[in-house]
């Protein structure tokens, strides 16, 4: 079982590298240093489903590195990860954009315990978590990301005091959110100014064919 799993990693670090082939060697450990963080936590504290640990690398960290491909964000950019559960898209955003700055927070304080142990582990010196309310955060920031937290419209609701007013990125500031399935109904209100990509764009792998979408409001 340890010979799959090692097996199974050591190709899904080739892929990221295929995807992100300009990663340094402390950037490549610390993705690499996922694995056995992750499962040693979340036998403790569930914030992945057990039966998708094993697939960590492509439906967790790379999926999450998705918005690396469609943004790359300059150094000294402040990004807050609203909703992170276990530390995702924040944790692996923080490795790839190291001059950035990284606030996760979640309502559940059993998984913020998880992003700062993760965080702490692998070095993860830009890179916040707070238990915290998106509701009582009140600092700004650049960008807001999230994975399918909750409905677009209720997101947007919370986090529209959350933004700076100066941009100083090649995307204006705004909400940069992960989802999946049809969002048409979701986004009617915005759908004049959101941008809408599908992760097949930027992943060859099936599993990023079924749906999954990156969706971009400028504020």
């Amino acid at each position: 079982m340890q010979g799959y799993i090692e097996s199974k990693k050591e190709n899904m670090m080739n892929i990221i590298e295929k995807y992100f082939p300009n990663l340094s060697e402390k950037q490549k450990q610390q993705i690499a240093a996922l694995d056995d963080l992750y499962r040693e936590w979340n036998a403790k504290i569930n914030v992945i489903s057990r039966k998708d640990i094993d697939n960590l690398y492509e439906h967790h960290v790379l999926h999450s590195m998705a918005i690396a491909k469609a943004i790359n964000f300059r150094p000294g950019t402040e990004i807050l990860d609203f909703g992170c559960g276990g530390g995702f898209p924040g944790i692996p955003l923080a490795i790839l954009f190291p001059e950035c700055k990284f606030k996760l927070i979640d309502g559940t304080g059993k998984k913020i315990r998880v992003c700062q142990e993760v965080a702490g582990a692998i070095g993860l010196g830009n890179l916040t978590a707070e238990h915290l309310r998106g509701e009582d955060e009140k600092a700004k920031y650049d960008f807001v990301v999230s994975r399918a937290v909750m409905q677009l419209p209720d997101l947007m609701k919370i986090i529209k005091k959350n933004f700076k007013k100066t941009s100083q990125n090649a995307l204006p500031n705004g909400l940069l959110c992960l989802k999946g399935g049809n969002l048409k109904e979701e986004l009617k209100q915005y759908y004049k100014i959101a941008e809408i990509t599908p992760l097949s764009n930027f992943f060859d792998e099936e599993w990023f064919s079924q749906d999954k979408q990156l969706v971009y409001v400028p504020n």
